[in-house]
């Protein structure tokens, strides 16, 4: 089964995203900052991770440089509010595989899961 790691601050995003990959018949892990998920990434081995920009403690961005740094190799998708090109460019060139803007549904991310190879 493949694996998707929920990282946001939001609980009920993460119960929502949750919802949706599990219909998708991934597994699922959630953490509530960028370090909870960095510190849960390498045993976790998720197959792709739907990040938000956000959140205290260690915001999306700072997650995904140290997560690319350290070779990390999943799919990972912004899930945020954030909406400009310029936010969609730097995630992009930090490491993004994806981008999606909130609020999103099942259909959306299926979309995007298919975009990244991971449906």
């Amino acid at each position: 089964m493949k694996q998707c790691m929920i990282v946001d601050d939001s609980r009920v995003i993460r119960k929502v995203a949750r919802h949706i990959m599990e219909s998708c018949d991934f597994s699922v892990v959630e953490a509530a900052d960028g370090q909870e998920a960095l510190a849960m990434a390498g045993a976790a081995e998720p197959d792709v991770i739907l990040l938000d920009w956000n959140m205290p403690v260690m915001g999306g961005m700072d997650f995904l440089k140290s997560y690319r740094a350290g070779e990390g190799r999943a799919k990972v998708i912004f899930c945020t509010t954030e909406n400009d090109i310029g936010h969609i460019e730097a995630a992009i060139h930090a490491g993004a595989d994806e981008y999606v803007m909130k609020p999103f549904d099942r259909d959306t991310i299926l979309g995007k899961l298919q975009i990244v190879g991971c449906s």
